[in-house]
């Protein structure tokens, strides 16, 4: 049941159709790891909180720098040379203390991922790397865990949803070369700050949309879009 003061907080989400006070009850008891809390992580992080997921897992290794902040909107200037994982919990427990935060300060590995991921509901894959990314595939896969794909580029943006248990595709659907990709990492750092917001965003809706309903409009499908022409474009992946 939820308080009164839940009930005020959440009130224009709980007004939606399909969506209601069962919805709001069903984010609260939510579990959501975000893995990677750059310029993706910070937008996902603070609206899963906004939107009242119960529990949100943190991880990440690095610590804040001047240069993250034209795109990672989550951290301060004052907090540049800290922990993101760490300075990401105390900036969201300001902003919704209904959650409950779990700090990882650290990379994800095989040693970990397994046990980690085991213990949540939803993994939203933040992350910059394919290394990560596959890693974060093939466990999910094995543990039948949902998870959210975003990745950004200079303008460009990705988003997938993949569902173990109901869907077809999967990361190695979409990138079935895991050493060439590894071989041809993308070193290009240029991005538009608007960017990992638009595409995290539209990954945030997908993972609420799922935790409240159960299913997402992008489940074995890719959205692609451009900031430059504006073009956006959904491709099946089954």
């Amino acid at each position: 049941m939820l308080s009164e003061e839940q009930k005020k907080r959440y009130n224009r989400q709980i007004l939606l159709e399909n969506f209601g006070e069962k919805g709001q009850e069903c984010l609260l008891a939510s579990k959501c790891l975000v893995v990677g809390l750059g310029g993706l992580g910070s937008v996902i992080s603070l609206y899963l909180t906004a939107a009242g997921v119960g529990k949100i897992g943190l991880m990440d290794s690095d610590k804040v720098s001047l240069s993250n902040l034209h795109r990672q909107i989550l951290y301060r200037e004052k907090q540049s040379g800290k922990s993101k994982a760490e300075m990401a919990c105390e900036n969201l427990k300001e902003l919704n203390s209904d959650c409950e935060f779990e700090v990882f300060d650290c990379f994800l590995n095989e040693e970990i991922a397994e046990k980690i991921i085991s213990e949540y509901d939803l993994v939203m894959d933040a992350t910059d790397n394919f290394k990560a990314r596959y890693l974060i595939n093939d466990v999910c896969q094995r543990l039948k865990k949902p998870f959210v794909y975003c990745a950004i580029s200079e303008t460009s943006g990705q988003v997938a949803f993949f569902e173990p248990n109901n869907g077809k595709a999967n990361y190695r659907t979409l990138f079935p070369n895991e050493d060439e990709l590894k071989q041809k990492e993308n070193s290009s750092k240029a991005v538009i700050g608007t960017l990992p917001s638009l595409a995290a965003t539209l990954a945030t809706n997908e993972a609420i949309r799922f935790l409240v309903n159960g299913k997402s409009e992008l489940e074995d499908k890719l959205l692609c879009f451009d900031l430059t022409t504006l073009n956006f474009q959904i491709f099946d992946l089954e």
